[in-house]
């Protein structure tokens, strides 16, 4: 119990909010408690969205809600673990890209990740590429023009992510340039890598290094978004340094089992979206890189469509494959 209670904590602190209960919105409680089942440890952006949301989920459905952490196999545990689950409302998913990536990129999962029945998708944020604030490149292209014909080099947080298959499919497909992976451990050790010079470029999402880049840190290159963001609003987008069309993002979402009647479905959008839209949520997201996105089930329906096609369509190219 004190461990769970440290991630609340941990949760609101993240988001800037205070652990002073709402006033529960007239809800008919559920029966029994609300597990969230997130892919991912203690600490990233997905956790601390699952726990900040489920505390209000809480609130609004007097009931308890448990985040519960399932990380490995590139979040597939505890995606099965929910696609298994029974279709009561009382289990949701909260992942990310994961999701659809690793639709194509595994083998043999055990599941079939579309039969999942997506909720809303919370928030959105854009991969962004960057370097060094010492290297002398302006652009994308000075980048790749001064590995001179060599591979071009990018850490990412680790092997399969949504930053490792967008920057190896642009390299390869886009720029038509000789391109190596270097893997992290995860977010923080590329780009301390970066940092230190050790790597020339780190891709990650937005609100992976967002203070980063909003300090000077380090400098990105372009945003793969259909705009600039106000967070690094220096950085361009592809469009504008020459690759139109180009866009990556990663985000969080809320899922329920496959067979979840469209009645919990609906309720649960409804009352994720009234959350989402609440200032202070909406002024941390923004904050950190993400976008709050608002939209009814079939909104979140048509964007995981696309997501399927999109990533099955970058890992195929690459022809990337886990056992």
């Amino acid at each position: 119990m004190k461990n769970s209670q440290a991630a609340v904590s941990a949760a609101l602190f993240f988001f800037g909010l205070s652990a002073t209960p709402h006033v529960a919105l007239a809800q008919a409680p559920s029966s029994g408690p609300l597990t969230l089942l997130v892919g991912f440890a203690p600490g990233g952006s997905a956790d601390s969205i699952a726990r900040v949301i489920g505390m209000r989920l809480g609130e609004k459905q007097g009931r308890s809600v448990v985040v519960e952490n399932r990380p490995g196999a590139g979040a597939n545990i505890a995606t099965k673990a929910v696609v298994l689950a029974p279709p009561n409302g009382n289990t949701l998913l909260v992942t990310t890209a994961a999701l659809p990536i690793n639709e194509t990129l595994y083998k043999n999962k055990g599941f079939f990740a579309p039969s999942l029945m997506p909720i809303s998708i919370v928030a959105t944020t854009p991969e962004v590429f960057a370097i060094n604030k010492n290297d002398k490149a302006a652009t994308i292209a000075d980048f790749v023009a001064a590995a001179k014909g060599n591979e071009v080099l990018f850490g990412t947080a680790g092997i399969g992510t949504g930053s490792h298959i967008a920057g190896e499919y642009f390299f390869k497909f886009v720029v038509k340039a000789k391109a190596k992976h270097i893997p992290f451990r995860g977010g923080p050790d590329a780009t301390n890598a970066l940092l230190g010079g050790h790597v020339p470029m780190v891709i990650s999402s937005l609100s992976g290094f967002s203070s980063q880049l909003a300090a000077g840190e380090i400098r990105g290159l372009a945003i793969a978004a259909n705009e600039r963001n106000p967070v690094v609003k220096d950085v361009p987008t592809f469009s504008e340094v020459g690759y139109s069309g180009f866009t990556s993002l990663s985000w969080v979402g809320f899922f329920a089992p496959p067979a979840t009647s469209k009645t919990i479905i609906s309720d649960y959008n409804k009352l994720i979206e009234d959350i989402s839209n609440e200032p202070a949520i909406q002024s941390k997201l923004r904050s950190i890189g993400f976008d709050p996105m608002k939209g009814n089930v079939e909104a979140a329906e048509a964007f995981m469509a696309k997501e399927y096609t999109q990533w099955k369509k970058m890992v195929e190219a690459l022809e990337l494959r886990v056992d």
